[in-house]
C-alpha cells in the first residue's frame, strides 16, 4: 500500500449523542465525536481529548503549534494547550521553542502494548517473513479501523523502490486492498451505514468515486474472496489481499501484498502471488483457533 496524500476532516454535524456510538466511516473532527459521546457518565472527556491531540500528529505534520493542533482536532486552544501540558510532564510530549511541539519516542508504548497483547501480531511475523521472501514483495495485515485500514504487521523486502509502511500507519479503507477485504466481510447493514457516510476522494483516474461503484466492486471481492486494487491510491502502485478469520469465521484482518505496477502485472499477482497469500492467510486462520 501506499501512503495516503493528506486528507482534510470535514466536520459534520454529529450523530445523537443519545446512541452512544457513532456510525462506520463518518468524517467527524474528534472535538465532535468527544461532543457526540459526552451524555456518557463513564466516558472520560480529558482522556478524549488527550488522544486527540496524540492522533493529530503524523509523518508529514511531526512538529505542530496549538493552533495547528486546534484546528485539527477541533478543540480550543486552552484544551490543546492543556493536553501538550500534561504530555509535556509526563515525558510524551516536547517543545523546543515552547511554540512548536512534538512527540517523545516514549509515545510509541501506547501503540506498542496493544501490538504486543494481540495473538496476530505475535503468530504473524513469521509468515509474512516467509511470504515475503517468497514473493520478494513487501507484505502487511492490517485491520479496519472507521474509515482506516491500520497495518498491525509487516514484512518488507530490501529494494531501493521498496512499499515500505510502519506498524500503526493508517491508510484509506475503500482505496486499499485489504480495506476492501475487510469491508466486503461486513455484515449488509453495517456495510450499507459505511457507505451512506463514506467520502469518495478521486486519488488518481483509476479512483471509484461513488458509492454504487464501491458496492459492485465489495460484492465482487466478497464473490472471488480477495480484492485487487490497481492503482486506486496512487499511481504506480498496486496490491492484492485476502481476509484472515477468527474462530467464528468472522474477517478480522487482512493480508496483503503490494507492488510497483511497473515490475509486477495485475496477471502476475493473480498467477502467482493470490495462491501463496491464501495459504499463508488460512495458515494464520488456523494459528488463531
Amino acid at each position: 500500500m501506499a501512503r495516503a496524500s493528506s486528507r482534510k476532516l470535514a466536520e459534520k454535524k454529529p450523530p445523537d449523542s443519545s446512541l452512544g456510538e457513532i456510525p462506520p466511516g463518518v468524517a467527524l473532527l474528534p472535538a465532535a465525536q468527544i461532543s457526540a459521546l459526552s451524555g456518557d457518565p463513564n466516558f472520560m472527556t480529558s482522556l478524549a481529548r488527550g488522544l486527540a491531540v496524540i492522533q493529530a500528529y503524523s509523518h508529514a505534520k511531526a512538529l505542530l503549534t496549538i493552533s495547528q493542533l486546534s484546528t485539527a482536532t477541533g478543540l480550543s486552544r486552552a484544551a490543546v494547550r492543556r493536553c501538550m501540558y500534561t504530555l509535556g510532564k509526563l515525558g510524551l510530549a516536547d517543545s523546543e521553542d515552547g511554540r512548536h511541539f512534538s512527540l517523545k519516542p516514549r509515545i510509541l508504548t501506547l501503540g506498542h502494548s496493544y501490538v504486543a497483547s494481540m495473538p496476530l501480531a505475535k503468530i504473524a511475523q513469521p509468515v509474512l517473513d516467509r511470504v515475503s521472501q517468497l514473493l520478494r514483495e513487501s507484505c502487511s495485515i492490517g485491520m479496519l479501523d472507521g474509515r482506516d485500514i491500520i497495518h498491525v504487521a509487516n514484512a518488507n523486502v530490501t529494494r531501493i523502490l521498496a512499499i515500505d509502511l510502519a506498524i500503526g500507519s493508517r491508510v484509506p479503507a475503500l482505496y486499499t486492498s485489504m480495506g476492501r477485504v475487510l469491508l466486503a466481510y461486513l455484515p449488509p447493514g453495517e456495510l450499507e451505514s459505511y457507505l451512506a457516510h463514506a467520502e469518495f476522494t478521486s486519488y488518481t483516474e483509476r479512483s471509484i468515486a461513488s458509492a454504487d461503484k464501491m458496492r459492485e466492486a465489495l460484492q465482487l471481492v466478497r464473490r472471488n474472496g480477495y480484492a485487487l486494487v490497481d492503482q486506486e491510491l496512487e499511481l504506480g502502485l498496486r496490491a492484492i489481499a485476502v481476509p484472515i478469520h477468527n474462530t467464528d469465521g468472522k474477517a478480522i484482518a487482512a493480508l496483503n501484498v503490494g507492488a510497483h505496477a511497473q515490475r509486477v502485472s495485475v496477471q502476475d499477482m493473480l498467477s502467482k502471488f493470490l495462491l501463496q497469500l491464501q495459504a499463508a492467510a488460512q495458515e494464520l486462520s488456523m494459528l488463531l483457533k
